[in-house]
């Protein structure tokens, strides 16, 4: 705690904005990974800082759950990032406890198992020679007779692989992890969801060594990523950690209910904790809280034509049962992919193969079934008793696991996971964002801040330019993952080329939501995607 003391001391040299007061300090809404990145850099150049969060644990959709000493996260959150601030960011939280872990995920259809990235002899040994030579014929006839004019994510994919191929490895898991009809999905989403992959690169990929190349892999192809010995949780609540080791404050179990603003500036937040309400004046807000709720909690309203376009936006919802499994070693996978269209299961993360320490007992395994869906559908009314029954029928089915050997079970809920990208979102927030850039100090970051499906590192960088900003740079955070139309200003910006190259580097990376065809078809363009593993 010491060292965080004399690490915000010497940064006072920078000299925090003028605005900001203990009285009157920055408020950090939310404290996810971008919220905390916020508010540690803050804290490191003195600024006075608090963070509010409404959960009563760190970490957001990135946290790690703990029941009865298993742990497991959200979604299973590889950190990997081409940004050298990010990097250097995670190491200085975590050193020896952020493990370096080699990455072996499978697709599973029906009872085969085929390696991800595809192989094209594993390919070919699982489906048999029948099959595989009826999906040669129909790469043949994509090939000689694509698509034309190329409009769907169905379209993309059988012109690259043939329609056989799409319907084994493409359709199922994508229209379960979006409910939305891959007819339905611009193919603008798969030219960069799985941009550069093809039969021709997943070969390349499997016969020349990675040592002999002068380029690096495809984002889609890359065999190791980083992780926290204790999961992802560990990562934020070190951050919190050295932000109240630092001089800050970080509250959970804490809502905003109210933003109040006056003459184009917050003014304050009216804060509720335990049922306590309390009001806090504010030097400057960075907000990680879903885009929609921070409009609705302007004081004075907002517009109706922007509370209309707040109403507009709308999300996946995500679930995990976590079942506890009397078995030292069910599979090796760190996730396998469920393509089977007999269960409404999506994914199955083994914590275990993500780090040993994730498990108490090493006799024991723990699996995370994963669920995408709507917030108030069948699946997620259901009750918890009644959910881990249904997952430990359908991973039995899958003969993954017999039933016998489970024997617990726990179910977490994570609404407003993944922000939808559907017809109506970026007029919505073309409208939003025009009548928020009249606040002084009020900054969005994040995921659900920025309704924009990114990975972590992403959420960092724009929380990082946050802080900038408040010092006198003029990054635009709405443009950070668009590397053609980011700019930073060149007067007073402070990270210089050190950021340009991030935001450079960050649009290689960084997921986006489906585009529906109608969106594409009306704005002359497309948006990218990626399923969401983080």
């Amino acid at each position: 705690m010491a060292d965080d003391r004399q690490a915000m001391n010497q940064a006072r040299s920078e000299r925090p904005p003028g605005r900001l007061t203990p009285e009157r300090p920055a408020v950090i809404v939310g404290a996810g990974p971008a919220g905390l990145t916020a508010a540690y850099d803050l804290v490191r150049r003195g600024g006075p800082t608090l963070v509010v969060e409404q959960d009563t644990q760190v970490g957001g959709l990135a946290r790690t759950i703990v029941y009865r000493g298993f742990r497991f996260d959200l979604g299973g959150h590889r950190f990997f990032t081409k940004v050298k601030a990010i990097d250097a960011l995670w190491r200085e939280m975590l050193g020896a406890d952020f493990l370096r872990r080699p990455r072996l995920s499978r697709i599973l259809y029906r009872g085969r198992f085929f390696d991800y990235p595809l192989k094209p002899w594993n390919v070919i040994r699982q489906l048999g020679l029948p099959t595989t030579f009826a999906v040669l014929v129909s790469y043949l006839v994509a090939h000689l007779r694509p698509v034309r004019p190329e409009l769907t994510f169905a379209d993309w994919v059988t012109n690259r692989f043939g329609r056989r191929l799409f319907r084994i490895f493409f359709k199922t898991y994508t229209e379960k992890v979006w409910g939305i009809p891959c007819d339905q999905i611009s193919a603008k989403w798969a030219a960069q969801r799985i941009k550069g992959l093809s039969i021709k690169t997943a070969a390349i990929d499997m016969c020349w060594p990675r040592a002999w190349r002068k380029t690096p892999p495809l984002q889609t192809l890359i065999h190791a990523f980083d992780y926290p010995r204790l999961g992802p949780g560990m990562m934020w609540e070190r951050f919190a950690e050295r932000i109240t080791g630092a001089g800050g404050h970080v509250e959970l179990g804490t809502r905003v209910v109210r933003l109040l603003h006056q003459n184009g500036l917050i003014e304050s937040v009216d804060l509720e904790t335990d049922g306590r309400a309390r009001s806090q004046q504010v030097g400057h807000v960075i907000s990680t809280m879903p885009v929609a709720h921070l409009v609705r909690a302007l004081t004075p309203q907002p517009p109706s034509e922007v509370l209309a376009a707040a109403a507009l936006l709308k999300h996946r919802d995500f679930l995990t049962v976590a079942l506890i499994v009397d078995q030292p070693r069910v599979f090796d996978d760190t996730w396998i992919y469920v393509h089977d269209e007999g269960v409404r299961l999506g994914r199955v993360q083994n914590y275990k193969n993500w780090s040993p320490d994730m498990v108490p007992d090493p006799r024991f395994t723990c699996l995370g079934l994963e669920y995408f869906v709507n917030e108030h559908d069948d699946l997620w009314r259901m009750d918890d008793a009644a959910l881990v029954e249904f997952a430990s029928r359908e991973i039995a089915r899958l003969g993954l696991v017999e039933p016998s050997a489970i024997v617990d079970g726990t179910v977490v809920r994570m609404p407003k996971a993944y922000p939808v990208y559907d017809a109506a979102h970026l007029d919505a927030l073309d409208v939003i964002e025009r009548y928020l850039a009249r606040f002084e100090n009020l900054q969005l970051v994040g995921r659900n801040g920025m309704h924009k499906y990114n990975n972590q590192d992403h959420s960092m960088l724009t929380a990082l330019l946050a802080v900038r900003n408040l010092f006198g740079a003029r990054h635009d955070l709405w443009r950070v993952n668009d590397a053609d139309g980011y700019h930073e200003e060149p007067d007073g910006a402070s990270g210089g080329d050190e950021f340009g190259e991030a935001v450079r580097d960050m649009s290689l990376t960084q997921p986006l939501a489906p585009a529906p065809l109608a969106q594409v078809a009306e704005r002359g363009g497309g948006l990218a995607g990626q399923s969401p593993t983080h």
